[in-house]
């Protein structure tokens, strides 16, 4: 007797959803506004004003919306808070997002 001879099967299933092309990046975010996305877990309250700290010194004019005018998009609320997002993004005037997760 041989080896046993098995059949390949994907590990994977079908995809269910379609991908969309990603947006464009920005050239510079010298004047524009970054949102900061974060799931209130993993030290984003030291992280973030780093991150503020050296992309302003990097790209003059830079604002930022911080991740409290957002919530927690990982928290009890998480449904709220991502079908909320977009519009928010929108009203904020955000230009890019900084999305912070806890590892």
């Amino acid at each position: 007797m041989g080896e046993p001879t098995y059949e390949v099967v994907w590990p994977l299933g079908k995809s269910v959803y379609e991908t969309v092309p990603l947006a464009s990046r920005a050239s510079s975010l010298e004047g524009k506004t970054i949102c900061e996305l974060w799931d209130w877990r993993f030290r984003g309250e030291e992280v973030f004003p780093l991150l503020r700290e050296l992309l302003s010194r990097r790209y003059p004019g830079v604002k930022f919306v911080e991740y409290g005018v957002f919530g927690d998009t990982h928290g009890p609320k998480e449904r709220e808070v991502i079908a909320r997002l977009p519009q928010m993004l929108r009203e904020q005037g955000c230009d890019a997002v900084l999305s912070g997760i806890g590892s």
